[in-house]
């Protein structure tokens, strides 16, 4: 079974989304953390089974969309790293996703 590792960055994209919805919707906040925490832990057993982003189809990436969020992650031999969580109609800045995987931007 693989091991999940979540960047710092990824866990603050997910409290501020929380902190936003919780504004107007406190229950429905808490859902959807529990939403995004129970669908990345299914990546442990199926590691694979996120789809390959349209805008990053060349690269490692791989994407779960738990709406109204795209969580980015890119899996290595037995580990998996949750990167990147973003709100689904925001655009997609593919240096964000680069810096935390710990690569420079092309």
């Amino acid at each position: 079974m693989a091991r999940l590792i979540w960047s710092e960055p990824a866990l603050t994209d997910l409290e501020e989304i929380a902190e936003h919805i919780a504004i107007d919707n406190r229950d429905a906040a808490k859902k959807l953390v529990q939403r995004i925490f129970n669908a990345v832990e299914r990546l442990k057993s199926h590691p694979k089974s996120g789809r390959k982003p349209p805008e990053l189809y060349k690269t490692a990436y791989r994407e779960l969309i738990v709406n109204p969020c795209r969580i980015f992650y890119k899996s290595e031999k037995e580990d998996i790293y949750i990167l990147y969580i973003m709100r689904g109609e925001r655009s997609l800045r593919n240096y964000i996703l680069e810096e935390r995987a710990g690569k420079k931007p092309d």
